[in-house]
């Protein structure tokens, strides 16, 4: 019989609603137990076999559950994911991990006394575009790498005032929210920088917190670069990568997301795939032939990482998300902060 690991979600917003019930929901090897949702009552509607709590601490004094996931504002990742380590559960937190490196480093430490694992949800590691970009590094046929570039780019010309997101928060910020998951990516490629420099804004009108950025990272023999923007209405690439032997270019979102916000459930049929007219373009050069073409995209799988939980917490397995890795997320963007404050060049001090 397999065995199944007693779950609760605290918070039902977008991103428990979206990015975490449903990947637990149809995994056979967790139970969704308790959901802390203190409004609207959603998540019995969604979930009825579940336990709809009103308190954070109601759920922790469930002794029979395992793993606590995090789905509340930044500036609560910190001390939820404390005391549900103190209380002996094992976390899942959503990114971006905490609001500085200090407490990274905290809840790590206490993890690692408490024997107890924390998993940070950078689940654009399975894009399926940046699944296919993996592939193709892992391949060669670009050559070295020289020219990385990657884009996260919105048009909301409007402010959100009711978004924590967008107050003038610890953590809050397009750096913080969308700034983590390219982090993320160019750091699971191609490891630390050796520096970065970075130029952070606010452009749109009544902006508090940042909504455009541009980073610069550097590396022994190439330069990556990331950026994003809330006042971007016309389509650019979402990667554009250079090699010595050739060029990739990408248009589009991964459609996982919206489908999650459509309903679907991700054991839907052809989940993670993408419409053909969206796949990327390669040129490359092979036995004095120029090739150019489209290749297709990965099947994106956001499932997988809750797959590594289940394995990492019943087998033992490896973490695919280290909490190290996702410590040092935030301290890019501490980094990046410091550069843009300065308008200098700064080096990459772990």
């Amino acid at each position: 019989m397999k065995k199944t690991i007693r779950t609760g979600i605290v918070g039902f917003g977008l991103s428990g609603k979206v990015f975490h019930a449903p990947f637990l929901h149809v995994h056979p090897g967790f139970n969704l137990t308790k959901i802390v949702e203190r409004h609207t009552g959603e998540s019995k509607k969604l979930y009825p076999y579940s336990k709809t709590v009103k308190s954070f601490e109601e759920l922790l004094n469930d002794d029979e559950l395992r793993l606590v996931v995090i789905c509340t504002p930044n500036t609560l990742h910190f001390p939820m994911v404390r005391e549900s380590l103190m209380a002996g559960k094992d976390v899942v937190v959503e990114k971006p991990f905490t609001p500085s490196s200090a407490e990274a480093d905290e809840l790590i430490a206490l993890a690692e006394k408490k024997g107890l694992h924390i998993f940070v949800y950078h689940n654009r590691r399975w894009d399926g575009d940046f699944l296919t970009l993996r592939k193709i590094r892992e391949t060669g046929i670009l050559g070295e790498i020289k020219e990385f570039e990657s884009h996260f780019d919105r048009f909301r010309p409007e402010v959100n005032v009711n978004s924590w997101r967008e107050k003038d928060l610890p953590g809050s910020g397009v750096l913080y929210d969308l700034g983590s998951h390219l982090i993320d990516q160019a750091m699971t490629l191609f490891g630390l920088p050796l520096s970065l420099a970075a130029t952070i804004e606010k452009q749109r009108k009544n902006s508090v917190s940042d909504d455009y950025f541009r980073i610069r990272m550097m590396y022994k023999n190439k330069e990556v670069i990331l950026t994003a923007g809330m006042l971007v209405d016309h389509p650019v690439p979402k990667y554009i990568v250079h090699g010595a032997l050739g060029s990739f270019l990408k248009y589009g979102m991964d459609p996982q997301e919206e489908a999650l916000k459509k309903g679907l459930l991700p054991d839907t049929k052809h989940w993670g795939a993408e419409d053909p007219g969206k796949w990327g373009m390669i040129t490359f050069d092979y036995d004095c032939l120029g090739i150019t073409g489209s290749i297709e995209t990965e099947h994106g799988c956001y499932q997988e990482f809750y797959n590594n939980v289940y394995r990492v917490l019943i087998r033992g397995e490896e973490m695919a998300v280290k909490p190290r890795e996702a410590r040092n997320v935030i301290r890019a963007i501490e980094l990046a902060y410091e550069s843009n404050r300065s308008g200098r060049e700064t080096e990459f001090i772990v």
